[in-house]
């Protein structure tokens, strides 16, 4: 079983572009496009025309999938962008460590 750096459910803090400096839970991961959608950050907007489906039709709002080196894990303990490294416990089991406050990350 291989470890990622950053999983569903992680708090993050967007490192750049027009979100910058926000933070929110990881919804998705793609690991093989290297993208993560975060809740209520990097909102897109289609404009949807009537259907069938929807008769009304209007604005769908909903996040977009944005590139993992764009976001870095928010330590525990500040909540401040953190980089991640790989240690092993006191049982013998892999776990995530923040870099910057040696907290261990749960997950």
């Amino acid at each position: 079983m291989s470890s990622a750096k950053i999983k569903k459910g992680d708090s993050v803090v967007v490192l750049s572009g027009k979100d910058k400096g926000r933070t929110g839970t990881v919804a998705q991961v793609m690991p093989k496009d290297s993208k993560v959608v975060v809740e209520g950050v990097n909102i897109a907007a289609r404009h949807r025309k009537p259907s069938q489906t929807n008769p009304q039709g209007g604005i769908d709002r909903f996040p977009a999938p944005m590139h993992i080196s764009k976001v870095a894990l928010a330590d525990p303990k500040d909540g401040k962008p953190t980089r991640v490294r790989f240690e092993t416990n006191k049982d013998g089991k892999k776990v995530r460590v923040a870099v910057k406050s040696g907290e261990t990350i749960n997950g």
